[in-house]
């Protein structure tokens, strides 16, 4: 059983979480030991609190899970783990991340409250409306930023902001639109992807991503960034981001495969080097050049 509590708080999915780090790098201060662990604490935080929001989404979507071709292994689902079990498991995951989070102040633990408070929301009604939904998941990228900038202690770059809070638009249409390959009866598995068409994901998903990449190469050419950077190399970095928006758009627009597109990014080795040639040449231009 221990193993199914392992696999429902989706380890794999907490890269997510590593945009509750974002600012500490951005900010130039990922040389400053007492940043960078106060940064660490704030990942390991928002990491607990996911674990318990999934634990949280996978009991409330249970007779769900059970009839999708994947999600009916899911350990509560599959019966592998006991919803008694589980509950106290999630409620003892939401005492544990907030009381961690309060070491790491006020602004930091309001801001991830306000996380599980809008996962709450989000596992028993907003994921069952019309864009709420996306607006949601992209919400919840906003505010792991914002509890990263809390929790170092520096002011929030609204370019930061901003970037983040388009590209996570992008990557839950995404999401959607990967849910909505699974055919006709895709409804079934996801209430509110009845209210959603094909047409319509698709063409707001590839919208979000000319937006994330004007915002994007906006950010690098600003006069603000370049003189807080002291370069203009930053541009440097656009190829990278043009690319990680297509080669993601075709991921979760290949019909085989029912998989997440967190776990379709992992197992794509071109995603996977994109990512870290570009944290490589983001770390080279902030902290060498």
């Amino acid at each position: 059983m221990f193993g199914g509590m392992l696999k429902t708080l989706r380890p794999h999915q907490w890269v997510k979480n590593l945009f509750v780090f974002a600012p500490v790098v951005f900010a130039k201060e990922l040389g400053t030991s007492e940043a960078l662990l106060r940064s660490l604490g704030a990942v390991f935080v928002f990491c607990l609190a996911a674990g318990a929001v999934y634990t949280l989404n996978d009991l409330v979507d249970m007779e769900r899970d059970a009839a999708h071709p994947v999600k009916r292994n899911r350990p509560i689902a599959s019966g592998v783990v006991p919803v008694h079990v589980a509950s106290a498991f999630a409620a003892f995951l939401f005492a544990v991340s907030v009381a961690g989070a309060v070491f790491l102040g006020i602004p930091f633990t309001l801001t991830a409250v306000a996380y599980i408070l809008l996962n709450l929301g989000y596992s028993f009604w907003l994921k069952n409306l019309l864009l709420v939904d996306v607006l949601c998941i992209a919400t919840g990228f906003l505010l792991r930023v914002q509890a990263g900038c809390f929790a170092v202690e520096v002011e929030p770059s609204y370019w930061l902001l901003g970037c983040t809070f388009l590209l996570a638009l992008f990557l839950a249409l995404g999401k959607r639109r990967k849910e909505l390959a699974i055919g006709p009866d895709a409804h079934k598995h996801r209430a509110v992807l009845g209210r959603y068409s094909m047409k319509t994901v698709t063409i707001l998903m590839y919208v979000m991503a000319f937006f994330t990449a004007a915002a994007y190469t906006a950010y690098t050419m600003a006069p603000h960034t370049i003189e807080f950077f002291g370069t203009s190399w930053f541009v440097a970095t656009v190829p990278f981001v043009l690319f990680g928006l297509v080669r993601f758009a075709m991921l979760v627009s290949r019909r085989k495969g029912i998989d997440s597109p967190t776990e379709s990014m992992l197992r794509d080795p071109p995603f996977v080097i994109n990512i870290v040639v570009y944290t490589a040449v983001v770390l080279g231009i902030i902290y060498f050049i």
